[in-house]
């Protein structure tokens, strides 16, 4: 008779998730801090709503069956109700107004981030958990509102290390897109979805292609044949002229804009939308080259009501390879004037922006503009002898008390293996304490970054052995003083 071998999993993460180490921590947390910082200087409240909401209360994502686990992760709590993951920041956001609106300064401005997850295919780039951090401002219809989104959002890409040129936040509005369509007889919901659709491939298949989708339908390289809007040649040339009126300053797309959509009831509340936008973003000192107008935006296809916006990173970025990527968007939001009446019945205008803060990380990175990319180690004090260990530990705690991170080393391995561990950790520096140093009041500190940037240029071991560059023995008092000269380089 033989024993069962015991069972042994795999060590591997969920498909769609990922392992984040310091660097890239670090990165998203300065990203945070720097945005978060642009958002209370305009006077944004700070929020944060729980990860799980009653799966009802999203909305978005849920099929018309027992289970609503398409789109989202979601949870039968034991009160037969479903719970479902949180899969952005803007639909807690809308229970929460509805829940607490009699309470609320209105309009009410808050911003909030963190993870988000969505049960989707993932792919390169393309996760089920990310990190997103958004602004929003609720009750106020203003398109001035808008604007000032828009501004922050322009702000907060420079305090994120993208310099003027690096990226561009592009503006439309639904309502002229609308307009003209009903100008020109679509008044269908399913037909004027299916024009959208065709519209958000502009990037990928270009103006033939889009013809073609809002025509009677595309056959891909592979064959497959995806079924077009169905709307006539003139409509399409239409539709065509006006996602081709960007370029130029905001003022002159909104007169192209003007001699497209043909007077329609709605595009010129569009028109007047973003007018009044531009007269904003100007009065915010935000330029043309900043936030222009760019009709072939769409974003949210049964989401937004008016305005809508995408923020793209223009920086060639290059992946581990050194091969061209393309990032896209990096960022987007907009109006949505009716997300919070669905708990109230009332109408209640909102609108926001939200940074897709994973991806900007990893696109400044891409860009060679990571706002943290080396994330330093401890100062470590080496272990030479277990009986020592008290005072090992004071010196570590003497640093820590000055403001400077600091560790024992312990584990097992000699003074070699400390070492290379210290420097594995871009440590700065190291701290050796024999029972010498210990009986005569000193310490030997060995300035780790000193050696780095010394080690290129040395042919000979020896004569480096020798010299032990960045090494100095001295008194215990002076410890801290020295560290910190090396902390500052």
């Amino acid at each position: 008779m033989t024993d069962t071998p015991a069972f042994r999993p795999d060590a591997r993460s969920p498909r769609g998730f990922q392992d984040r180490r310091a660097r890239d921590l670090r990165a998203e947390r300065t990203l945070l801090a720097r945005v978060s910082a642009v958002y209370e200087a305009h006077g944004f409240e700070a929020l944060d709503t729980s990860a799980f909401e009653y799966a009802d209360a999203l909305g978005k994502f849920l099929p018309d069956s027992d289970r609503p686990n398409a789109g989202v992760f979601a949870v039968l709590d034991d009160d037969e109700q479903w719970m479902a993951l949180r899969y952005d920041l803007t639909a807690p956001l809308a229970r929460f107004a509805a829940q607490h609106w009699e309470t609320l300064p209105k309009p009410f401005r808050r911003y909030a981030f963190g993870p988000v997850w969505r049960n989707e295919k993932p792919g390169p780039g393309r996760f089920r958990e990310f990190i997103q951090c958004d602004a929003d401002t609720v009750g106020s219809a203003r398109p001035e509102a808008d604007a000032e989104i828009i501004a922050m959002a322009v702000a907060g890409l420079e305090a994120a290390g993208l310099a003027r040129g690096a990226a561009a936040l592009k503006i439309n509005n639904r309502k002229l897109l609308n307009g003209l369509l009903e100008a020109t007889g679509v008044t269908a919901a399913g037909q004027k979805l299916a024009v959208l659709r065709a519209v958000d491939k502009l990037d990928r298949l270009g103006p033939d292609g889009v013809r073609l989708l809002l025509g009677e339908g595309r056959k891909d390289e592979s064959g497959a044949f995806t079924k077009g809007a169905g709307l006539q040649a003139a409509a399409a040339e239409a539709v065509l002229q006006f996602v081709a009126a960007g370029g130029g300053s905001r003022s002159e797309t909104l007169d192209r804009i003007a001699g497209v959509i043909g007077g329609s009831a709605e595009g010129d509340a569009g028109l007047e939308d973003l007018a009044r936008i531009d007269a904003a973003l100007t009065g915010l000192g935000v330029a043309d080259d900043q936030a222009m107008f760019e009709p072939s935006i769409v974003r949210g296809l049964e989401y937004y009501t008016g305005a809508v916006f995408e923020a793209e990173i223009l920086l060639d970025t290059l992946d581990e390879r050194g091969e061209r990527v393309r990032f896209g968007s990096i960022g987007g939001g907009g109006r949505y004037d009716d997300l919070v009446a669905r708990f109230t019945g009332e109408p209640v205008p909102a609108t926001g922006f939200s940074f897709g803060v994973s991806r900007l990380a990893a696109a400044l990175r891409a860009a060679g503009q990571a706002a943290a990319d080396a994330v330093r180690g401890p100062v470590v004090v080496i272990v030479f002898d277990g009986a020592h260990m008290p005072q090992y530990f004071q010196v570590a705690g003497e640093l820590r008390a000055a403001g400077i991170a600091a560790e024992v080393y312990l584990g097992t391995s000699g003074m070699k293996a400390q070492m290379k561990y210290a420097d594995r950790r871009l440590s700065p520096a190291v701290i050796m304490l024999g029972g010498d140093e210990i009986a005569a009041g000193t310490v030997t500190i060995k300035d780790l970054d000193l050696g780095r940037s010394l080690a290129a240029g040395v042919q000979d071991n020896e004569t480096w052995r020798a010299a032990r560059p960045g090494q100095a023995t001295l008194p215990r008092g002076e410890m801290i003083p020295f560290v910190q000269r090396i902390l500052k380089g």
